[in-house]
């Protein structure tokens, strides 16, 4: 079995972060998001996994992630030019498939199950396709199926009337049989070919579609707020505190917190869950639980929680606290005393900024 984890999109949700970082690669408690889904792969028993990716950022998952052989994984790049949908990555990607079965990612999911035990029951079930659902508040946002007994007996796309409240949530296996699905679906309205086509074109021409319903928790990081649910959810699983750089004795470290090496904290309270990088001066700061920051950031006189600072971002003087936030590699934060007494900005498309009243 081979793995495939879509990595094409652009990302548009999660400007400006994606502008200078694929969406896969923000990092989510100091780890990119796609290493979570190549390290339960992997751990699954799957090793040879081909990225598809776009011809913008395949260079940025090159220098992240290289060839896998540091993780034990065999990748390979697949170009998918134009974004057609998930059912035309998969037509894209089917030389390096070649004739085995496949299981499939969305790149920017993260998903806590066991996914050694969800190919155990693909095999035993002798499946075409297996897929994984969870159950959904707002199933009129999701691809839904609806199920009889173990078989999966319909798919369909963002109904407005959903059948059912089984949400399709990023994780398939496939045989190749879902070659001649794809080329016997046409583009939807979107013009893009759908991978619930295909599903339906199995359901309907083998009726043998399964499905294995999740009760783990799982996140889709499209947008800011999910990336910050997401790192909540990572941090919330320490069970130790680890610490490998300088704490001053004016310095107070509670909880669960990892802190990297040649790391400092000098006059600053670390209230964890919290992870931070390597290279990292904390100086007359609070840091509150549930915040991540990256290598080689700098924070002084400021307080921050419930956030993501990634690496060599600067935040100084800043006496408003910062929360819920994410704050892009290099950025600066700071307050200085002049006149007149107003902000200073430079802002990119599509940011963000929020200011008290």
């Amino acid at each position: 079995m081979k793995a495939l984890i879509l990595c094409a999109g652009k990302g548009t949700r999660l400007r400006p972060l994606t502008f200078t970082n694929a969406k896969p690669l923000i990092p989510i408690a100091n780890k990119p998001t796609i290493m979570y889904s190549l390290e339960k792969i992997r751990d699954a028993g799957v090793t040879e996994i081909g990225l598809v990716v776009n011809s913008e950022n395949i260079e940025d998952f090159k220098n992240v992630l290289g060839d896998g052989s540091q993780l034990g994984i065999k990748l390979s790049y697949i170009i998918q030019e134009h974004p057609k949908g998930l059912a035309h990555a998969v037509k894209v990607s089917k030389e390096f498939l070649d004739n085995d079965d496949f299981i499939m990612y969305l790149g920017d999911n993260l998903v806590n199950f066991d996914l050694k035990n969800f190919i155990d029951q693909f095999k035993q079930g002798n499946y075409e396709s297996f897929i994984l659902l969870t159950s959904v508040d707002n199933p009129s946002q999701f691809g839904i199926a609806v199920m009889e007994d173990s078989k999966v007996t319909k798919v369909v796309e963002k109904p407005k009337d959903a059948p059912s409240n089984l949400a399709i949530i990023g994780v398939y296996i496939f045989t190749p049989k879902v070659f001649e699905a794809i080329e016997n679906i046409q583009p939807s309205w979107r013009g893009e070919l759908e991978i619930t086509d295909a599903i339906q074109w199995l359901i309907d021409n083998s009726n043998n579609v399964g499905a294995h319903i999740v009760e783990g928790w799982w996140k889709d990081t499209g947008k800011p707020e999910d990336l910050i649910e997401a790192n909540r959810t990572i941090l919330s699983t320490l069970k130790e505190q680890k610490i490998e750089g300088e704490i001053r004795s004016d310095s107070s470290v509670q909880g669960m917190v990892h802190i990297g090496k040649n790391t400092k904290i000098m006059n600053s309270i670390i209230r964890g869950p919290v992870i931070i990088g390597e290279n990292v001066t904390i100086s007359n700061a609070y840091i509150g639980p549930y915040t991540s920051i990256g290598d080689s950031a700098y924070i002084n006189s400021s307080e921050i929680e419930n956030s993501i600072i990634l690496s060599y971002a600067n935040i100084s003087n800043v006496y408003i606290r910062i929360e819920s936030s994410i704050i892009g590699e290099n950025s600066k934060i700071f307050s200085t005393e002049r006149k007149p007494y107003s902000l200073k900005l430079v802002i990119g498309d599509y940011s963000n900024i929020q200011i008290p009243k």
